[in-house]
Protein backbone atom coordinates (compact mmCIF):
# COMPACT_ATOMS: atom_id res chain seq x y z
CA UNK A 1 0.00 0.00 0.00
CA UNK A 2 1.43 3.54 -0.97
CA UNK A 3 1.07 6.27 1.72
CA UNK A 4 2.59 9.52 0.61
CA UNK A 5 6.11 8.86 -0.55
CA UNK A 6 6.35 5.59 1.53
CA UNK A 7 5.72 2.24 0.60
CA UNK A 8 4.15 0.23 3.29
CA UNK A 9 4.76 -3.19 3.77
CA UNK A 10 5.34 -5.48 6.53
CA UNK A 11 9.04 -6.70 6.87
CA UNK A 12 9.53 -5.86 10.27
CA UNK A 13 12.37 -3.80 11.26
CA UNK A 14 14.09 -4.40 7.57
CA UNK A 15 11.49 -1.50 6.18
CA UNK A 16 12.27 0.76 8.84
CA UNK A 17 16.26 0.38 8.65
CA UNK A 18 16.12 0.94 4.90
CA UNK A 19 14.11 4.30 5.31
CA UNK A 20 15.84 5.68 7.82
CA UNK A 21 19.43 4.79 6.09
CA UNK A 22 18.04 6.75 2.98
CA UNK A 23 16.45 9.00 4.87
CA UNK A 24 20.07 10.34 6.72
CA UNK A 25 21.68 10.03 3.12
CA UNK A 26 18.86 12.63 1.93
CA UNK A 27 19.56 14.60 4.64
CA UNK A 28 23.61 14.72 4.60
CA UNK A 29 22.95 15.88 0.96
CA UNK A 30 20.92 18.54 1.62
CA UNK A 31 23.33 19.76 4.25
CA UNK A 32 26.07 19.36 1.94
CA UNK A 33 24.27 21.63 -0.76
CA UNK A 34 24.27 24.02 1.53
CA UNK A 35 27.35 24.25 2.71
CA UNK A 36 28.47 24.39 -1.13
CA UNK A 37 26.41 27.17 -1.70
CA UNK A 38 26.87 29.24 1.14
CA UNK A 39 30.64 29.02 0.94
CA UNK A 40 30.53 29.59 -3.01
CA UNK A 41 28.69 32.98 -2.01
CA UNK A 42 31.12 34.05 0.61
CA UNK A 43 33.73 33.40 -2.33
CA UNK A 44 31.98 35.59 -4.12
CA UNK A 45 32.87 38.71 -2.50
CA UNK A 46 36.42 38.63 -3.53
CA UNK A 47 37.73 38.58 -7.31
CA UNK A 48 40.22 36.02 -6.54
CA UNK A 49 38.03 33.32 -5.47
CA UNK A 50 35.37 33.61 -8.16
CA UNK A 51 36.49 30.40 -9.52
CA UNK A 52 36.40 28.83 -6.76
CA UNK A 53 33.06 30.33 -5.46
CA UNK A 54 31.67 29.18 -9.48
CA UNK A 55 33.45 25.42 -8.62
CA UNK A 56 30.99 25.24 -5.94
CA UNK A 57 27.76 26.77 -7.22
CA UNK A 58 28.24 23.25 -9.96
CA UNK A 59 29.22 21.17 -7.07
CA UNK A 60 25.72 22.16 -5.17
CA UNK A 61 23.70 22.14 -8.79
CA UNK A 62 24.76 18.53 -8.81
CA UNK A 63 24.02 17.59 -5.27
CA UNK A 64 20.88 18.96 -5.78
CA UNK A 65 19.78 16.27 -9.01
CA UNK A 66 21.46 13.63 -6.08
CA UNK A 67 18.51 13.75 -3.92
CA UNK A 68 15.53 12.49 -6.24
CA UNK A 69 18.39 9.84 -7.49
CA UNK A 70 18.34 9.04 -3.40
CA UNK A 71 14.27 8.94 -3.44
CA UNK A 72 14.19 7.39 -6.39
CA UNK A 73 16.59 4.56 -5.25
CA UNK A 74 15.17 3.94 -1.82
CA UNK A 75 11.62 3.45 -4.17
CA UNK A 76 12.74 0.89 -6.55
CA UNK A 77 14.43 -0.67 -3.52
CA UNK A 78 11.52 -1.26 -1.78
CA UNK A 79 9.74 -2.03 -4.69
CA UNK A 80 12.37 -4.88 -5.23
CA UNK A 81 12.38 -6.41 -1.93
CA UNK A 82 8.25 -6.70 -1.87
CA UNK A 83 8.18 -8.29 -5.36
CA UNK A 84 10.74 -10.43 -4.02
CA UNK A 85 8.66 -11.18 -1.01
CA UNK A 86 5.38 -11.35 -2.99
CA UNK A 87 6.90 -14.06 -5.08
CA UNK A 88 8.63 -16.13 -1.95
CA UNK A 89 4.43 -16.45 -0.65
CA UNK A 90 3.58 -18.24 -3.38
Amino acid sequence: MLVGDDLDVPLGGRELVLHNRYEVLSIVNDILVALWFIIGSILFFQESTTTAGTWLFLIGSIELLIRPVIRLSRNVHLRTITRTRNSNDF
